[in-house]
């Protein structure tokens, strides 16, 4: 019998991270180059909140003469944070439950890593690879 694994092995570790007074085309052109689609939220160092995809095309366009608006007005600043040995069921049920694509992962309170719907994709194919070996047929 296996032990159920910590987050940290499901994990994508040191993830990339953006201010929060950052611009949100500073944000955007970031996920963009590194082609994914949720940024960890610093301030002063500190963890604050996570950044997606969704937020940046939800983020209204300033009308002329307006400021634009910056990363902490459109992050959502109450992410889903879990400690590296947190036990990856716990987080996924969680996820699951309330409709989260991302959790951030932290060490002693300091970024980690980030845990997105992508990495638990990635890690149930690896476990159906290893424990359904493909057989070469196409049986239906």
């Amino acid at each position: 019998m296996r032990d159920m694994p910590p987050i940290k092995a499901l994990m994508t570790p040191f993830p990339y991270s953006v201010g929060v007074g950052a611009s949100l085309d500073e944000a955007e052109t970031l996920m963009r180059e590194h082609r994914f689609r949720h940024l960890p939220v610093m301030d002063g160092g500190h963890l604050v909140g996570v950044l997606s995809d969704r937020d940046l095309k939800r983020a209204a366009q300033p009308a002329p003469g307006e400021t634009a608006p910056r990363v902490g007005d459109v992050a959502r600043l109450e992410a889903y944070v879990v400690p590296l040995t947190e036990p990856a069921d716990r987080v996924l049920a969680h996820m699951a439950e309330h409709h989260l694509d991302a959790a951030l992962v932290v060490k002693e309170g300091r970024l980690a890593g980030i845990f997105t719907a992508t990495d638990a994709c990635r890690g149930f194919a690896d476990f159906l690879r290893r424990f359904f070996p493909s057989g070469g047929g196409e049986a239906a």
